[in-house]
């Protein structure tokens, strides 16, 4: 038999083999089934939306194109709901082609029904298989995982064994969450990408973060740049102390400060920086790049600067 609910149910409840109306089960503390299933065609109009849905986007670009597609192939991939009273079903998975029926103008769509016995294996069906389609932002990915975890109780490791992640990877995608809302629907916009929202996460300061969310988008800064902004305002939060942070002048005393002094520099700008000292006092600080993009690096670094301590 081919695989009915698609492989997001399979990393849920993992079985061995599939007949209509075979009992399925997950591993859980009293071995307890949750659900058995059949095949039948059902009235939209007898079918609810799922409360669970993790999905909070659904894209009319994409549904019209699943019409055309249902209309010139037929559905695939049939629904999957619940009943939960004499002629009424909630769905687990499937609520865009459920729309696309409805826009189309059809009456039934065909579904397979699980009887569901917890609200809790409900919600795990409905992440798991909407993580495992892959069809979520990094947002709603980062609330299922959230979800997954303070709702069934499900911890990091188990998640990441039965969505096929590594642990790290979940841990990272729930920490999106810890950004502030702007950045939260930049990365939802995808006018930023993971990589630059996880470099904003290392930041204290929703004021810094936010400063560098709007560079980002206007002049296109790449990750690299970003992680190296954020370099630099993580070293110069440690030099400075109260009120507005400015980063201290450095006073050269010898040449181990001198030594200590181009460090710090070279951890500030990302490249490597030479300070020379006369006898006299006088001295010189040299700082190298090694390419045109290098130096608009740094000339975009010196302008963030500049901005942020006037």
């Amino acid at each position: 038999m081919k695989n009915v609910m698609g492989r997001g149910l399979d990393a849920l409840i993992k079985p061995q083999s599939r007949t209509v109306n075979e009992v399925i089960s997950i591993p859980s503390e009293n071995q307890r089934p949750i659900a058995k299933e059949i095949f039948l065609k059902i009235k939209l109009e007898k079918i609810l939306p799922n409360p669970f849905q993790p999905r909070t986007n659904f894209d009319q670009e994409s549904l019209e194109e699943l019409k055309k597609s249902i209309l010139a192939n037929g559905l695939i991939q049939p629904i999957t709901v619940r009943k939960i009273e004499v002629d009424k079903y909630q769905i687990i998975s499937g609520e865009r082609r459920f729309r696309a029926f409805k826009e189309i103008g059809y009456l039934d769509i065909p579904a397979y029904v699980l009887e569901v016995f917890s609200d809790e294996a409900m919600l795990a069906m409905a992440l798991i298989e909407n993580l495992q389609r892959e069809q979520l932002n990094p947002i709603e990915i980062a609330v299922a995982y959230k979800r997954l975890i303070d709702d069934c109780n499900l911890t990091q490791d188990l998640i990441a064994e039965r969505v096929g992640k590594d642990r790290t990877t979940i841990a990272n995608t729930i920490r999106l969450l810890k950004l502030p809302s702007e950045i939260q629907d930049a990365l939802v916009k995808e006018e930023v990408s993971i990589g630059h929202a996880r470099a904003l996460i290392n930041l204290p300061s929703t004021e810094k973060q936010l400063l560098i969310l709007k560079k980002i988008i206007e002049d296109n800064l790449s990750v690299r740049k970003v992680e190296q902004l954020v370099k630099y305002f993580m070293v110069t939060d440690g030099l400075s102390k109260g009120g507005k942070q400015n980063p201290k002048k450095i006073v050269v005393k010898s040449n181990a400060n001198l030594t200590s002094m181009d460090d710090k520099l070279r951890k500030i700008l990302g490249t490597k920086v030479s300070c020379y000292q006369k006898q006299n006092g006088t001295g010189e600080i040299v700082i190298q790049f090694y390419s045109n993009d290098e130096f608009e690096r740094l000339l975009e670094l010196f302008q963030l600067i500049e901005n942020n301590y006037n």
